[in-house]
Parts: structure tokens; C-alpha cells; sequence
């Protein structure tokens, strides 16, 4: 059996007790029985076997597959899925999706973009567990010139669709982020350097949209209304992950984030256009309106 194959039936483990919470064993054959036939691999498995599946499940996705005795079903007891287990189940269901077809090219259509520096993944991904210097190469949308950085490299951070590179650079010794996109090369140095104790980049950027981190900004209660329409969106789909609800009626869609005021979060709300009113603070919606203003002088 390819390794593939193994995957493909842990993900399909997954899928099953995901959707009816509980299952007995004969129902997850059954239910593997026919991703088998569909997918046209192998996955039907002796008790023995599966028994082997939910340890590699629980080590890989953070799944914990137990057995209820009197009632002789399987259950999760306790999912510690985190964002790279989400991530690798997504990118499973891709493949998934990739495989059965023969000719995709007909039915999905990718965004025509550059590379996000997803190459790079490995690599930084060393020097960060290996906690070596590196000697990267970078060059800013906004320069024609590379510039070559000295950096201890600490961690990989997403943010709308792009990878980021969070680092302190020996220069200044101030924590930065380097989109992946923009690293034309780096090496590793013969210098290591000790990993910083206690730090937390989900809280650094916990209140930063994007990855702009302020570090003397403070985070502003920030009040945005939309129209329902547009709110729909914005339910299904949260600026980020301090937004609450405060208004959801026919009429409208009003939300609060506690966020700094950065770049990112001033171009997300231009974004959404005429959709969206700035309700505070008011120095946000002097920023958009003199933004706006700007913009109408220019094409006159």
C-alpha cells in the first residue's frame, strides 16, 4: 500500500466520526468501503489495523479516537486540533480533490499570482528549530535595491493568503517580519543564537491585523457597520479573531474589534468600499476620509 493511501484513510476516519459525532466500527468499514470504490484506493482494514490508525491520527491531526465500551462506538473525546493540523487535513481534502479527476484543468481555475516563497518553508523552518543565524537576502516592493540581513530566525507566520518570516534582526536587535514572496536567498551562518524563553507570537499579534506589530501601539476599541448584505460576509468570514457581534438585524451588521490601528487593517476597511461606515474611533474615520478625499483631488 502506497504511503499516500494511509492518509487518504485517516482523513476519511475523520470525515466519518466528524459528521456523526459517534460511529461502531462495522459503520466506519461500510463508510471506507465506499470512499474506497469512489477514490479507487485501498482502504478497508482489519480491527487490528485500525487500532494502529488512531494513534497516528491522535500524533498527526491532534485527533483523540476513543472507544465507548457499553455502547461499542468510537467517538473524538478530544480534539487539540491546531492550525497546522487544520491546515494539513485542508490540503489533504485538495489532493483528495486533485486525484479523482483526470483532466482538472476544465473544472478548477487557479488564481494566476507569483509564488508565495512556500519554497523557502523547509529551510526557515530549519534554522528555526536549529536556532541558526541566518544571512538573507531581501528586496522590498517599494526598493530596487536587495538589502542582505543578519537574522535569528523564530518563527513562520500566515497572514491573508501570504507567509511571513518573524525574526529579530542583529542589526538593531528589533523583531521584524519578512514576506517569504521577497527572500531572494538565504543561507545559514556559523552562528547559532538562544531562542528567546516565553515567547509568544499568537500574542504579539493579537491584536494587530495583518503583521504589522506596533510595539508601543495599543489596541483600540474599533466599530465598523455594515450593510446586511455585506454582513453576511463578514459573519461567515471574521475580520479577525476579536470580532463580536454587537448588531445583526435586516438593517444592519455591526461589529467591534479590539485591534491597534495599522496599515493593513486602514487598506482591509477601504477594501470593503461604500459598504462599510467607520462608527469609532474617530480618528480612523478621519484617516479614511482624508484617504478618500486624497484619492477624489487625484482623479479630478
Amino acid at each position: 500500500m502506497a504511503k499516500q493511501d494511509y492518509f487518504f484513510r485517516y482523513q476519511a476516519i475523520i470525515k466519518k466520526l466528524g459528521r456523526s459525532n459517534e460511529a461502531t466500527f462495522e459503520e466506519i468499514q461500510e463508510y471506507l468501503k465506499k470512499e474506497s470504490e469512489f477514490l479507487d484506493r485501498p482502504m478497508l482494514i482489519s480491527i487490528r489495523t485500525f487500532q494502529r490508525d488512531l494513534n497516528e491520527i491522535r500524533s498527526l491531526f491532534g485527533k483523540d479516537i476513543q472507544y465507548d465500551l457499553s455502547r461499542k462506538v468510537y467517538y473524538i473525546a478530544n480534539d487539540q486540533q491546531s492550525d497546522v493540523h487544520n491546515s494539513m487535513l485542508e490540503s489533504f481534502d485538495m489532493i483528495n480533490s486533485l486525484n479523482i479527476m483526470s483532466d482538472v484543468s476544465k473544472y478548477m481555475f487557479f488564481e494566476k499570482r507569483k509564488a508565495k516563497g512556500t519554497h523557502h518553508f523547509y529551510g526557515l523552518l530549519h534554522a528555526i528549530k536549529n536556532r541558526i543565524v541566518i544571512s538573507l537576502v531581501y528586496q522590498k516592493y517599494q526598493d530596487d535595491e536587495q538589502t542582505v540581513r543578519l537574522l535569528e530566525p523564530l518563527a513562520l507566520k500566515e497572514s491573508r493568503g501570504r507567509w511571513y518570516l518573524f525574526a529579530k534582526d542583529r542589526n538593531d536587535h528589533k523583531l521584524k517580519t519578512f514576506g517569504l514572496d521577497r527572500i531572494i536567498h538565504f543561507e545559514n551562518t556559523l552562528s547559532r543564537f538562544d531562542y528567546p524563553q516565553n515567547l509568544d507570537v499568537d500574542e504579539i499579534f493579537r491584536h494587530c491585523f495583518g503583521v504589522i506589530n506596533l510595539e508601543d501601539g495599543k489596541p483600540e476599541k474599533v466599530i465598523l457597520s455594515f450593510d446586511s448584505e455585506q454582513g453576511k460576509y463578514i459573519k461567515s468570514y471574521p475580520i479577525h479573531e476579536s470580532q463580536q457581534i454587537i448588531t445583526d438585524d435586516p438593517d444592519e451588521f455591526r461589529i467591534m474589534l479590539q485591534l491597534c490601528i495599522t496599515h493593513d487593517l486602514i487598506m482591509e476597511i477601504l477594501s470593503h468600499g461604500d459598504t462599510v461606515e467607520i462608527i469609532a474611533p474617530k480618528t480612523l474615520k478621519e484617516t479614511i476620509l482624508n484617504i478618500h478625499r486624497n484619492s477624489i483631488s487625484i482623479n479630478v
